[in-house]
């Protein structure tokens, strides 16, 4: 009897020390799919990239060149928003309809509530994207921003809405076999077609296509109004002219015989 019961306790404590140690075994933690490592993508749409991952100077003096992909509020985007927007009547700082004014960097960004790296959150970006008219800025009868304009402020926008500044001829000014559709178009576009488009063109003149703009700079009047010379009207219309590598390009290709290039 007690060699049966000796033969009990030592079975118990055999099965009480294998239950303690497997008590301590544990399985591996591995993740769900190994080798898989998108199971928790990174949400970019709180925290947005930055575009402009290349340093830039904003210092305004000589030798800050304008780089490529790059938008420049003054160079690229202020002259869209003055020629379309900010006239009398509209957007500039006498009518400020509806509050508005996108006659400088400040105005623009506060008042058309630009929100930086946010599209659908820019009220500016909003109104020139509208597809009611009722709605949509310029109103009717004017011209809608074109496809590449609004392609600009997006850009701009995405990039940070920020007030940078180059030189224009910070890298010198080419003028060699300037192309119509490349860099004259996109000028005009810019700086006169606010007031040279739509149903009501300012003195009746259209700017607006190839052989609107050529026979303007056939007859002079082009080259005439954009370097301010005797007997014409500054141009853009009581708008600061247009920087001298932009008229020097002009000139260049009024010069080939303002080719359809």
């Amino acid at each position: 009897m007690r060699t049966i019961f000796k033969a009990f306790l030592l079975l118990l404590a055999i099965n009480v020390f294998f239950s303690l140690f497997t008590a301590c075994e544990h399985e591996p933690i591995l993740p769900d799919n190994p080798g898989d490592t998108t199971t928790n993508p990174i949400d970019t749409t709180t925290n947005p990239i930055d575009t402009t991952t290349t340093p830039i100077d904003t210092s305004t003096t000589g030798g800050n060149p304008c780089l490529p992909n790059v938008v420049y509020f003054e160079r690229d985007v202020l002259p869209i928003l003055l020629s379309n927007c900010a006239y009398s009547g509209c957007h500039d700082a006498a009518s400020h309809q509806d509050g508005v004014v996108l006659n400088n960097y400040n105005n623009v960004v506060n008042t058309g509530d630009v929100k930086p790296y946010n599209l659908n959150g820019s009220d500016l970006y909003e109104v020139i994207t509208e597809t009611d008219p009722d709605k949509r800025m310029p109103p009717p009868p004017n011209a809608a921003l074109s496809a590449a304009q609004i392609a600009t402020i997006g850009q701009w926008i995405l990039q940070g809405a920020q007030n940078l500044t180059c030189d224009e001829n910070g890298g010198g000014c080419n003028t060699t076999n300037v192309s119509f559709a490349a860099t004259v178009l996109p000028i005009i576009q810019n700086y006169c077609s606010g007031c040279h488009s739509g149903s009501s063109p300012q003195g009746g003149v259209l700017l607006t296509n190839y052989n609107q703009i050529a026979a303007a700079a056939t007859v002079g009047s082009l080259i005439g109004t954009i370097k301010g010379t005797s007997g014409y009207t500054p141009m853009p219309f009581m708008q600061p002219p247009l920087n001298t590598c932009f008229i020097q390009k002009i000139e260049a290709w009024v010069t080939a015989g303002a080719p359809n290039n």
